[in-house]
């Protein structure tokens, strides 16, 4: 169970609430009203857990924000060779995290919908995809920050593993289906909440092959891997730094 739970909430009874009923069960809370400073401080002491206000001002609309600083830098640097790279990955990269947190609001409401009955089965291999996922994810984003190339290739190679387990579920979960057909909303609310998990693990993959395109200008994408200088007539302006 995590011992530090940060909540980043701007209505005030909403966060003393939270942060009432939490400590009250043990966790060590930090509050935050304002969306920058919850950022900073995510990224300051890195919290076990997270409350988060999705739709609260300064949160809201980064990728848009993070489209408009890039774009402003190649309109106005015109960034040659690694900077040139950085800043078209950070472009998808902004894109790919805007779709994992479309794919939590999914998983959350799937939840939502699963809470009003009795559970299907014991869950055991969707919080195995979560663990995966979410640590493909995390490791795939240290992995840019560093630009560990090596690192980003070993992420690549775990989404196998995440597609495998999906499968496996998705023909349990079908079984459920043919011999008691009235467990099916409850399945398919299963299967909806183990694809997007799926989904994840391959957005954090996506991620991982924009570090190596970083770090080694190779495009590995769909089981190729390319050296960018291949495809360009002006080798300096994009290829190796």
């Amino acid at each position: 169970m995590p011992d530090r739970v940060m909540i980043i909430e701007d209505e005030p009874e909403i966060r003393d609430l939270i942060g009432y009923h939490l400590e009250r069960a043990g966790f060590q809370v930090t509050a935050v009203g304002d969306g920058q400073e919850g950022l900073q401080q995510i990224f300051a002491s890195s919290p076990d857990a997270l409350v988060l206000d999705l739709m609260l001002p300064g949160l809201h609309g980064l990728e848009i924000d993070i489209e408009e600083r890039c774009v402003g830098l190649l309109a106005l640097r015109q960034p040659l060779a690694g900077d040139l790279r950085v800043i078209t990955a950070a472009l998808k990269i902004s894109n790919d995290l805007e779709r994992v947190g479309d794919h939590a609001v999914n998983i959350a409401g799937g939840t939502l919908r699963l809470g009003e009955g009795p559970p299907l089965k014991p869950l055991v291999d969707i919080p195995r995809m979560a663990d995966m996922a979410t640590g493909m994810l995390r490791e795939a984003l240290n992995a840019f920050v560093r630009h560990d190339a090596e690192a980003a290739r070993q992420i690549c190679r775990r989404d196998d593993a995440v597609d495998a387990l999906n499968r496996q579920l998705f023909r349990e979960l079908i079984s459920f289906m043919i011999e008691d057909p009235s467990t099916i909303t409850r399945a398919m609310e299963l299967i909806l909440v183990a694809r997007n998990l799926e989904r994840v693990a391959d957005l954090a993959t996506n991620v991982a092959e924009e570090v190596v395109f970083i770090a080694e200008a190779r495009v590995i994408k769909h089981g190729a891997e390319v050296p960018t200088v291949k495809r360009l007539t002006r080798d300096d302006d994009f290829g190796r730094a």
